[in-house]
């Protein structure tokens, strides 16, 4: 099977459902022949034409009020946020609008838009470039929130995303967009709300999302050298969370570490590991539940700072073997 950039797989996905479907379009700063922030829609106005490629002013509220108004009356936007931080300048169009006139509307409306949007540090774009919100929108009933770690699950989870008759926020972490994986040409859906089992193992899961699946992946090697089997669940979507796959893990291994990019004091790991202590997995632990974020500090410019800012290799490695070594 040929292998994609993650890049390509999402632009794949956008093009292959936008051939397929009309009322699919993207709206966006610079996305037109720029090709966007990243380079994802490069190509695409050649392809489609401005009406369906559509550049916008450079304000975030008028993208999601277009966005939301448009998918009210029947059509599918894909908005593009250049930084997934500047989702704080559409708040009100995305949490008091998209997130609700469905409830509000007695499903009598719907809003099947999806806000992609690069996500996360590690590209020396400062305090107001790197942020990782997810939490944030997690916490909004009627948003689903995505997070693919691979191209593979991108291309796929991104057309469950379009095809879903509600508002999505679908994170794109920067660093991933280079990375590779074995892609099929044809169209095919994830479900969102399934969760994937990156490595399989015995002694300790741990529980990772999009970036730090592959730093888990990489620890992994490092601790198998030590005789310790590590076993990666990647939630792939947070909302829905596959609660179930994340249980029967930790059952089976009786030790877990819960890791993420964002800050940890209200990252998202807290909402996993409290699933995880609610549920039956509680009485097959063996060691408390470690939690690894970002620390609570604004990601530094320096690549020294920013790099300590989000945890490391190392620090899963080190969690890791304490969570083995609890007695």
């Amino acid at each position: 099977m040929r292998e994609i950039t993650y890049l390509e797989a999402v632009r794949e996905a956008m093009s292959q459902e936008m051939r397929k479907n009309e009322d699919v379009y993207i709206l966006g700063e610079d996305i037109g022949v720029y090709g966007g922030a990243f380079g994802v829609t490069r190509g695409m106005i050649e392809e489609f034409g401005p009406e369906r490629v559509r550049n916008t002013p450079i304000s975030e509220a008028a993208i999601a009020g277009a966005a939301v108004g448009s998918a009210l009356t029947g059509m599918r936007p894909i908005l593009e946020l250049q930084f997934s931080d500047f989702i704080t300048i559409a708040m009100d169009q995305l949490v008091n609008q998209a997130a609700k006139l469905r409830y509000m509307f007695g499903g009598k409306g719907k809003v099947p838009m999806v806000v992609r949007t690069p996500a996360g540090s590690g590209t020396g774009a400062a305090a107001q470039h790197s942020q990782s919100l997810e939490a944030w929108m997690a916490h909004i009933p009627g948003l689903k929130v995505v997070q693919p770690s691979t191209a593979y699950d991108a291309k796929g989870l991104l057309k469950a995303a379009i095809d879903d008759d509600n508002p999505v926020i679908f994170y794109e972490h920067k660093l991933l967009y280079k990375t590779k994986s074995h892609v099929p040409e044809e169209q095919y859906s994830i479900p969102l709300g399934k969760a994937d089992i990156k490595r399989e193992g015995k002694d300790v899961t741990i529980v990772a999302t999009a970036i730090m699946v592959h730093k888990a992946l990489e620890a992994a090697k490092e601790l198998e050298k030590e005789g310790i089997d590590v076993e990666i669940v990647d939630p792939r979507t947070l909302v829905p969370l596959d609660e179930e796959t994340i249980v029967e893990s930790v059952k089976k291994t009786g030790r877990v570490v819960v890791v993420h990019e964002a800050v940890k004091r209200g990252g998202y790991g807290g909402e996993i590991a409290s699933v995880i202590a609610e549920s039956e997995a509680f009485d097959y632990l063996d060691a408390p539940i470690k939690r690894l974020g970002g620390l609570p500090v604004p990601i530094p410019y320096n690549p020294n700072l920013e790099k300590a800012a989000v945890p490391q290799v190392p620090d899963i490695i080190k969690a890791v073997k304490e969570t083995v070594q609890f007695k």
